[in-house]
């Protein structure tokens, strides 16, 4: 089977959810395992894909947690790096509209400090990067390298910026950093407020930009209204199954990981397996990742469905 390396943060969300709470003072404070990539590597290893989970966990309590639910869900560890230093921590604040605002705890954390594991097995067809990891540095110029190498070696590299726009200090240098990435690039997956902010500035850009540098495919979620994806070729949308929202965290993540698992079994999971997929291929893509990210947001916090919860795919 074919390996996909998710690589960047695993972090603690402190969830606080004040919907129909009447207590007196704050509601308590629920902490939930998360972090973008570390949610996208859950989803493929429950989904049956073979996937590697890259990035240096701690090794506090949190990070025992992190790295007993990756292995839980059938992630392989030889690519985690361990570090006496503390885990990142996000305040996840749920409003009444479902989706989360966050505020970030991350000075000296050790998911910033991963160092490059080098070459890796020639089974691995694909490299998934995102979130804060894009932005922390040291680890932020890691991962970017990682990415110029891999891609240039012929693996698909896969991106979800997943803006946090607390965490970016100077937001039109990410603007111009995220251009640099684009060559590098196979497949974009934003949110339709990521595009937005892109967009923005001297530097900013749009999907038709981030294609004309070389990105195979644009992929942008829009909650309740669906996914689309824009290709050379055009626009393919689909809507988005109709279910009762708890929250929306980890719903992103759900999509990047159900997408990766889907090009891994239908023959798709490369540079030119991507660019050429047509119209059909990519709605039965879409679709399926659609179905896996509606079973997250019909959940509490990020946690992505397993494969005998999706029939008949």
């Amino acid at each position: 089977m074919r390996e996909i390396v998710v690589c960047g943060e695993s972090l603690v969300d402190l969830v606080l959810d004040a919907r129909g709470f009447d207590g007196p003072g704050q509601p308590p404070l629920q902490p939930a395992l998360g972090g973008g990539p570390f949610n996208a590597a859950i989803a493929l290893g429950r989904l049956g894909s073979a996937v590697s989970f890259c990035s240096r966990v701690s090794t506090d309590h949190f990070g025992d947690e992190l790295v007993a639910s990756l292995r839980a869900a059938g992630v392989n560890l030889s690519l985690v790096q361990r570090d006496e230093a503390p885990t990142s921590l996000a305040l996840a604040a749920i409003g009444e509209d479902n989706a989360a605002s966050y505020t970030f705890y991350v000075e000296g954390t050790a998911d910033r400090l991963v160092t490059d594991p080098g070459a890796l097995p020639r089974s691995v067809a694909a490299l998934c990067f995102g979130t804060l990891s894009l932005v922390l540095e040291p680890g932020a110029s890691v991962y970017e390298q990682m990415m110029h190498t891999h891609h240039a070696q012929g693996r698909l590299i896969m991106v979800d910026p997943n803006i946090r726009t607390v965490a970016i200090d100077a937001p039109d240098a990410y603007r111009a950093r995220f251009r640099s990435w684009l060559p590098s690039i196979d497949i974009v997956k934003v949110s339709d407020d990521d595009a937005e902010w892109l967009g923005k500035g001297p530097n900013g850009s749009h999907p038709g930009d981030w294609l004309a540098a070389g990105v195979g495919a644009v992929v942008v979620t829009r909650g309740g209204k669906g996914i689309s994806v824009t290709t050379a070729s055009g626009t393919v949308e689909v809507t988005a199954p109709t279910v009762t929202a708890v929250d929306t965290i980890g719903a992103g993540d759900t999509v990047v990981g159900a997408l990766l698992h889907w090009l891994g079994g239908h023959g798709s999971l490369g540079q030119e397996g991507v660019r050429s997929m047509d119209d059909d291929a990519w709605r039965e893509a879409l679709t399926y990742a659609a179905r896996a990210a509606a079973i997250t947001v019909s959940r509490a916090g990020a946690d992505p469905p397993w494969a005998g919860e999706l029939t008949n795919d």
